[in-house]
C-alpha cells in the first residue's frame, strides 16, 4: 500500500482500484490483461510522480497533455519496453482515462492524441519437414481416447497438408469428402472460394477419424465434434498443440497455424511458384503470400528468372 500512496493521492488511487475491479466484472477482461493495465497504470503513476515532483493528483491527470504522454513512452522505451508493450500500455492507460472521463474526471482526448508505437509484424515460424510430420501423425497425439486422438491428428494434418485455416478445416462437413474427392472446395475470409488438392494421407485421416467417431455425423453438419458431440471448437486444438509442443520438445512457434505457414514454405523450398502458392492459401494479394512466407526480393527474382519465359 506504501507504494500506491507514493505514486497517487487517495482520490486518485481509490479512482484507479474502481476501474480495476470493472475490468474483471463488467468488461470481462483476461486476468493476466487485467494484471498488465495494473502494472502498466502503477508505472505511469510513478514516471507522473516524477515528472510532476510529487503524488499525481486527479487534477494532474485531468490535465495530462500529449506531451506527457510522450513523455511516458520515450522513458519506457529507454528502459528496453519494445513496440508491443509500450502499445499495450497505452491501450490501459486509454481505458483508465476513459473511465475517468465518464465521470467527469479527467479528459481522455491527449491519450488519443498519441499515437501507439508501430507494431512489428509477426508471423509463426515454420516447422521443419520433420517435426511437421511427427505433429499431425495419429501416434504422436496425446489423447486417451482413440476416436479423439485420430480426430486431433486428422485437424492437423488438414492444416499442414492443404494449408488450411483452423476455422476453415472446423468447418467442413461429411459431404465435403463424399466419395474419394481429389480437392476441397474451401469457403474462406471475405466468402472467397478456392479449391485445394486433398493429399491422400489427409483423405486417410479423415476415414481413420470418421470410423471411429462415436457420434452420428450428418451429411451437411460438422465433420469434428467436440467430447460432447457438439462442434468442436478451435481452442481444444490450440491446447492439443500445446500438449504436444511439450511433449515432442518443439518451440513455442509450433502453433495450428504455423501448419498452415510450414505448408506454404516447404511448398515453395519444394520448387512451386508464389502464384500458385497464393491460390492455394487463399491471399487476395502476392505481396501477402511473400510476407507469409518470408520470401526476400532477391528469392522472388530467383522464381521470375526461372519461370519467366522472356528471362
Amino acid at each position: 500500500m506504501n507504494d500506491l500512496i507514493i505514486i497517487g493521492h487517495p482520490d486518485l488511487m481509490a479512482e484507479r482500484q474502481r476501474w480495476l475491479a470493472a475490468l474483471g466484472e463488467e468488461r470481462r477482461l483476461s486476468p493476466k490483461t487485467a494484471e498488465a493495465y495494473e502494472r502498466d497504470t502503477r508505472q505511469f503513476l510513478h514516471f507522473l510522480t516524477g515528472h510532476l515532483g510529487g503524488p499525481a493528483r486527479l487534477s494532474d491527470i485531468s490535465a495530462l497533455r500529449p506531451g506527457d504522454l510522450r513523455g511516458f513512452l520515450a522513458a519506457r522505451r529507454k528502459d528496453g519496453a519494445g513496440a508491443r508493450t509500450l502499445g499495450r500500455g497505452m491501450a490501459g492507460l486509454r481505458s483508465f482515462l476513459r473511465h475517468l472521463e465518464k465521470k467527469g474526471l479527467a479528459n481522455a482526448a491527449g491519450a488519443a492524441a498519441v499515437r501507439s508505437p508501430k507494431q512489428p509484424k509477426s508471423l509463426p515460424k515454420p516447422l521443419s519437414d520433420t517435426d511437421a510430420l511427427m505433429i499431425v501423425t495419429n501416434g504422436a497425439q496425446l489423447s486417451g481416447e482413440p476416436w479423439i486422438a485420430a480426430r486431433d491428428a486428422c485437424v492437423l494434418t488438414l492444416l499442414y497438408g492443404c494449408g488450411l485455416r483452423i476455422s476453415e478445416a472446423l468447418d467442413l462437413t461429411p459431404q465435403d469428402f463424399a466419395g474419394a474427392p481429389s480437392s476441397l472446395r474451401i469457403l474462406g475470409k471475405g466468402g472467397k472460394t478456392r479449391i485445394v488438392p486433398l493429399l491422400s494421407m489427409a483423405l486417410d485421416a479423415v476415414r481413420a477419424y470418421e470410423a471411429l467417431c462415436p457420434f452420428h455425423l450428418a451429411t451437411d453438419g460438422p465433420l469434428f465434434r467436440g467430447a460432447k458431440g457438439g462442434k468442436l471448437q478451435p481452442a481444444i486444438i490450440q491446447r492439443e498443440m500445446q500438449k504436444l509442443r511439450g511433449a515432442l520438445g518443439l518451440p513455442d512457434t509450433a502453433t495450428p497455424h504455423s501448419l498452415r505457414h510450414s505448408f506454404a514454405t516447404h511448398l515453395l523450398a519444394g520448387g512451386g511458384d508464389l502464384r500458385t502458392i497464393q491460390e492455394l492459401l487463399g491471399h487476395a494479394s502476392l505481396s501477402t503470400t511473400q510476407v507469409y512466407t518470408g520470401v526476400s526480393s532477391s528469392r522472388l527474382l530467383e522464381i521470375y528468372d526461372r519461370a519467366h519465359p522472356r528471362a
